[in-house]
């Protein structure tokens, strides 16, 4: 695939003459994915063909938790920590990239029991979440190259560690396309609190078109799409006008494209527009998550007195509207950049991490759950990871410092085997021993299951072909249906 391959070309449809103005904002996101690269021979990927092999997936929730989630607390049950807590685990220690000095070994706070016919192991701060092991597939073996956030959230979302370089979502919106006309096809839902460690970073389209890159969206603010509408005091936008404005606007662009037939930015500029004014149809009613019974508002937290919980919950429940109506990807992060409300614990794991993980549990629980009874778990998939794992020792007293020698991710729905895992980290869950996966092997997987071969999703750029893969991954076959 390169970036000269034959595009879906949008309908030139007179869409914007009976609709407002002010939807300057949108223009500048992901807005249509009928750019979307793809050899007209193959499998039309809207129909769910995939272009490559026949796709198992059509629409992805990746769930991310921005910090690194601390393994042995949540997922990892490592009865060594109990054994031999305050202990120093001594020459077997290699620290790179540490914050702090190294503290002894430091035991759970919180009880692990085991969950389902699986008989997985969760932490009690999951216990919603608990429930559903046998429906998960478990990567217990996760493994990263670096222990700095940024870095690591490089790797974990763009598959490099430098900066630069396209998402997963924008691959996917780049190789794949759109599933609907009237909405995005890669949707980014942040923290209320803030944006993650790289902000935009991690939802850049890089290299690829400016279209793929994520849309932003403030599930938390009055208005989740700024400037959609003209504001009221402006009388002179009215339809006339705006269809007038448009007009004379699309001769001028019509006329600068003649004389610059190579430069594609103009052309989605034009299709984020025409995307922004269908948006003012379809978002209010899409991102209206009170349209949904008190029932579900109820599962997902959303009259919860915790606002964090309230904020993840809405953002899940969005989440599930969205790909029901046609988003492909959609992104949900839990906490922001910073030192605290989010899973960088350094300084009180016993603290901390409770309200981040109650934050989650029920929200989460609730999404899986949903997904399933509106038939959506037949072609979705859901993702839970993090940048990286903590270090079993302590840092300060009670605090975890960054290590990315062993984390835990999971997967939930389409082509995935339930109620397995894969991988083992060695018995402090300090380092990945068996079965080591990576952030290569989890990317190289998702694109398999959406139809496509992650070594022939390659686009050249400098004079490397660049893939979301960079030269590693492997499908993780263990975890597949």
């Amino acid at each position: 695939m390169n970036t000269t391959a034959p595009s879906f070309k949008p309908s030139r449809r007179d869409v914007l003459g009976g609709i407002s103005s002010g939807f300057a904002g949108v223009a500048l996101s992901q807005l249509l994915a009928r750019d979307a690269s793809a050899d007209v021979s193959l499998p039309k990927p809207e129909l769910n063909g995939g272009i490559h092999h026949r796709a198992k997936v059509r629409r992805v929730i990746q769930l991310f938790m921005n910090g690194g989630a601390s393994p042995m607390d949540l997922w990892d049950h490592k009865p060594m920590l109990t054994k031999q807590d305050g202990q120093k685990l001594g020459s077997k220690v290699k620290i790179e990239g540490a914050t702090g000095m190294q503290g002894p070994l430091m035991k759970s706070p919180f009880e692990f029991k085991q969950h389902g016919q699986s008989g997985r192991w969760a932490s009690s701060l999951f216990p919603e979440q608990a429930k559903l092991v046998d429906e998960m597939a478990f990567l217990m073996a996760m493994q990263g190259r670096s222990n700095v956030h940024g870095q690591s959230a490089y790797l974990m979302n763009n598959g490099f560690l430098l900066p630069g370089f396209p998402c997963m979502g924008a691959w996917i919106s780049y190789a794949l396309g759109n599933l609907t006309d009237n909405l995005p096809t890669f949707i980014v839902l942040p923290d209320a609190r803030g944006l993650p460690y790289n902000g935009r970073g991690c939802f850049t389209s890089g290299f690829l078109p400016a279209v793929h890159q994520g849309t932003v969206i403030k599930a938390g603010a009055a208005q989740a799409i700024p400037d959609l509408f003209a504001n009221e005091k402006f009388g002179f936008a009215s339809r006339q006008a705006d269809t007038d404005g448009l007009n004379l606007l699309n001769q001028m662009n019509r006329a600068h494209a003649a004389k610059h037939p190579g430069d594609s930015r103009l052309d989605a500029r034009i299709a984020g527009y025409q995307l922004a004014a269908k948006l003012q149809l379809s978002a209010p009613e899409a991102f209206d998550v009170m349209r949904e019974p008190e029932s579900a508002r109820k599962a997902y937290c959303l009259d919860s007195a915790d606002k964090p919980t309230a904020d993840f919950g809405k953002r899940c429940l969005l989440a599930t509207r969205l790909i029901e109506r046609g988003v492909r990807f959609v992104q949900v992060w839990s906490g922001p950049e910073g030192a605290s409300n989010n899973w960088d614990n350094h300084g009180d794991i016993p603290k901390q991490l409770p309200p981040m993980a109650a934050s989650i549990d029920k929200p989460i629980a609730a999404l899986l759950q949903d997904l399933r009874q509106r038939g959506l778990a037949e072609d979705t998939l859901v993702i839970w990871t993090t940048e990286f794992g903590r270090t079993p020792f302590s840092q300060g007293s009670l605090g975890r410092d960054h290590n990315c020698g062993s984390f835990v991710s999971w997967l939930w729905g389409a082509g995935i085997q339930p109620g397995v895992a894969h991988g083992q980290s060695d018995d402090w869950g300090y380092q990945a021993m068996h079965d080591i996966t990576t952030g290569y092997d989890m990317h190289a997987t998702i694109l398999h299951l959406l139809g496509i071969d992650h070594e022939q999703l390659t686009v050249r750029t400098n004079g490397v072909d660049r893939r979301l893969t960079d030269v590693h991954g492997q499908v993780i076959q263990e975890v597949l249906a």
